[in-house]
């Protein structure tokens, strides 16, 4: 965006954040993936138009009223994203599922959906899940999220990834699916 064609409010990057309850951080991949204007200042600092920012809440304000759970599933191997999406629909919980295949996907949708649950996989390309959970750890919006993390990973790779946090639930992969409708149900109940 020109600064010299710009009239219209003007928010910092944290103004931003604030605003949208989500972190600084977050407001950046947003700027970088295009989903809020902004532009940047002489000396490198950014800009964000309070109309995208308006935008973007009226967005989130304005979503059909649904009494699911909304859970995001972060993946990147396609045909288990498909199996995923399969085994839960199957068993007829008050659930929405969206996916993602890597962390700043799964960023910009946290943003925009507000899921109550997400699942997550930990080796993902581009920004992986050690590094979107602590992200959303940095928010206080998110700190009732619930984190499932399925994964191969021992427990000394997990530890060399920077941890997990003790929230955080931990499942191994191969993943018993009745393991994860059991796991979800609780999690329905804590919710409802």
């Amino acid at each position: 965006m020109n600064k010299s064609k710009h009239t219209e409010p003007l928010l910092s990057t944290q103004q931003a954040a604030d605003l949208l309850g989500v972190s600084l951080r977050t407001v950046q991949l947003w700027v970088e993936k295009g989903a809020l204007d902004a532009w940047k200042t002489p000396g490198g600092h950014r800009r964000v138009t309070q109309s995208s920012v308006e935008r973007l809440l009226l967005k989130n304000q304005t979503q059909p009223i649904d009494n699911s759970v909304r859970i995001l599933l972060a993946e990147d191997d396609e045909l288990l994203k498909q199996l995923y999406s399969l085994q839960i629909e199957s068993w007829g919980l008050p659930i929405s599922l969206q996916s993602v295949t890597n962390g700043i996907a799964g960023l910009l949708k946290i943003g925009e959906w507000a899921p109550q649950i997400l699942i997550s996989d930990l080796q993902m390309p581009e920004l992986d899940g050690f590094q979107m959970i602590r992200e959303l750890q940095l928010s206080p919006r998110h700190e009732n999220m619930k984190i499932i993390v399925v994964t191969a990973l021992t427990d000394a790779e997990i530890a060399a990834g920077g941890g997990l946090p003790s929230s955080v639930q931990l499942m191994r992969k191969p993943l018993l699916f009745s393991d994860l409708k059991d796991r979800l149900e609780k999690l329905l109940q804590e919710l409802h």
